[in-house]
């Protein structure tokens, strides 16, 4: 994206911002939803919470103070809305958190946007053994690629706390895999 400050200027300017959040959503509409999803796992429940993630970036747009990079401030926003989600969705169903995600888990095969094979359900069953904050971690750097830097800005955590994070999100899913 062009000099992000000047983008920014054109999202809040009412004469240039709906040009401009059209930008935004096209260049950011497939890896939230992908971030989203991993960590909601269902298709319908995932654009619901990226539908409510733009409209909280489009709201508080304004708040933005650029300490992080816009990509990484979207992305907290998301990551927020998802668990926020999870824990709503768990609450309404009188269910704990890790009980609502083997129940989705369980419905993946029926989901026609989940393409994995059962070494795809065995991992995402692993995941949901992990605490939130390794299960994060992981899907944000196996998924989703993403350097360890870039998610320390979206989860607000250290460099060193992330690896750390993930290399024991890693043992314990090998454990958890070879295991059952």
């Amino acid at each position: 994206m062009a000099d992000e400050k000047e983008f920014i200027v054109q999202l809040l300017n009412p004469k240039t911002q709906n040009a401009a959040f059209q930008i935004l959503l096209s260049q950011y509409q497939k890896p939230l939803y992908s971030h989203i999803r991993n960590i909601v796992l269902n298709h319908d429940d995932a654009d619901d919470v990226l539908q409510n993630t733009f409209v909280k970036v489009f709201q508080y747009l304004k708040n933005f103070k650029g300490e992080s990079k816009l990509f990484s401030w979207m992305y907290r926003i998301a990551t927020n809305e998802a668990l926020t989600f999870l824990s709503q969705k768990a609450k309404l169903n009188g269910l704990t958190s890790e009980a609502l995600q083997n129940k989705t888990i369980d419905n993946l095969k029926a989901d026609t946007y989940f393409d994995g094979d059962e070494i795809q359900i065995k991992l995402q069953k692993a995941l949901v053994t992990l605490p939130e904050k390794q299960q994060l971690v992981f899907k944000m750097k196996y998924f989703e690629d993403l350097k360890y830097e870039e998610i320390s800005e979206i989860l607000g955590t250290s460099v060193g706390a992330l690896k750390a994070s993930y290399h024991h999100a890693v043992k314990k899913i090998e454990l958890y895999v070879t295991s059952n």
